[in-house]
């Protein structure tokens, strides 16, 4: 099996689960998210775009349902044995295949919980699910349970993560060395992800972001390419990825010489940056975080160009996107804790001269100052 894990390291996982559970008298869990069920047995896949469910009861003991295509993927990647396949069919109702594994494993009029937000579970899908499930037991809803398990990363998920952060580290560096004037921002991307990909790294959970010129001030992939140009701005968004755990990094760079907005915008971002970091403590809460980052950006002017928040929680992720919870926006009330990773990133986007600035990278969280994951300075990049 393609396990990246000991078997000790899943078992804590799962002793965790059965703990919550048993706080909230669930006699079995029903979970959607791929992030959870790789999290919990090394499951691994891109098949959550369709129906399947990992059912989890309180002993520990788990079934999952899938589709044939998964079958074997789920053999190879995971500790499950139990695996059931629903069948692709004209009017195939899954959600109906569900309740009959459910009433075979003896939970009819049972406490269900059920991971009911995540893009593992489509709305038409949870419809037919409490259709079917309604009258068989008592659902409640614990989205988020297995996510707040996740984001207190054990020591071994640790060493992969700080291998993504190197990963993120020299695909930087790979795009540096092409970064020009005349350089195509399809090389540039292309070196970026080849680098992670030849480091052992995977694909990430999003598409990474490049754009130059008006571009630069978007912070979401877009489809097309330019060349960049004499005096230019090229905002970068990318993650290294290794075993599927993240660790992102953002940054501005600039060709030909900085304007004097540019250079106004980067020393905002380095010294809201360097806040946010002195602020990422067990002392404080996301949303204190959020605010030593709001206060810098008040007091430079700029608070209708920065964005409502400036970071997230990140670690092993599948698509859409590698954002996890929790995340730094304002009255967040989740605190610090230490072995949290978290992506801080300053975004300013001055659309009324066509500015961009960014600076982002990664953090573990300790008992005390959290430590950056990345080697690369915070200095203003200039090609």
């Amino acid at each position: 099996m393609a396990l990246h894990f000991e078997p000790e390291e899943f078992a804590a996982r799962r002793d965790r689960l059965m703990m919550v559970m048993a706080e909230q008298k669930l006699d079995a869990v029903l979970l959607f998210a791929q992030e959870s069920m790789y999290w919990l047995t090394g499951y691994d896949t891109f098949g959550f775009c369709f129906f399947q469910c990992l059912v989890m009861k309180a002993d520990g003991s788990h079934v999952l349902m899938t589709r044939s295509a998964d079958l074997r993927q789920a053999r190879q990647t995971s500790n499950i044995e139990n695996i059931v396949v629903w069948a692709d069919r004209d009017n195939a109702n899954p959600a109906a295949d569900l309740r009959e594994i459910l009433n075979d494993l003896d939970l009819l009029g049972c406490r269900i919980g059920i991971e009911y937000q995540t893009h593992g579970l489509t709305a038409a899908d949870g419809r037919r699910l409490d259709e079917q499930l309604t009258a068989f037991g008592q659902l409640v809803d614990i989205s988020g349970i297995v996510d707040k398990l996740r984001t207190l990363k054990s020591p071994a998920e640790i060493v992969y993560i700080r291998k993504a952060a190197e990963l993120g580290d020299d695909a930087l560096d790979a795009a540096l060395k092409l970064i020009k004037a005349g350089a195509d921002e399809g090389a540039i991307l292309g070196a970026m992800q080849a680098t992670i990909f030849a480091g052992g790294g995977d694909y990430p959970a999003n598409e990474f972001i490049i754009g130059s010129g008006d571009d630069a001030l978007l912070c979401r992939y877009k489809s097309g390419r330019r060349k960049l140009t004499k005096n230019d701005q090229l905002t970068l968004e990318w993650s290294g990825v290794y075993r599927h755990y993240h660790a992102p990094m953002m940054r501005t760079v600039l060709t030909g010489k900085a304007s004097k907005r540019h250079q106004e915008l980067f020393d905002a971002a380095q010294e809201a940056l360097l806040a946010v970091e002195t602020a990422m403590t067990p002392a404080s809460t996301f949303g204190d975080v959020f605010e030593a980052h709001a206060k810098i950006m008040e007091a430079h002017e700029l608070t209708r160009h920065r964005l409502n928040a400036c970071g997230y929680s990140v670690g092993a992720r599948f698509g859409p996107a590698w954002m996890d919870m929790p995340m730094f926006y304002p009255g967040n009330p989740e605190r610090i804790q230490p072995d949290m990773t978290l992506f801080a990133h300053m975004i300013i986007f001055d659309s009324d001269s066509n500015t961009a600035m960014t600076l982002g990278r990664t953090y573990l969280t300790t008992n005390g100052e959290a430590e950056t994951l990345s080697r690369q300075p915070l200095d203003l990049i200039v090609k």
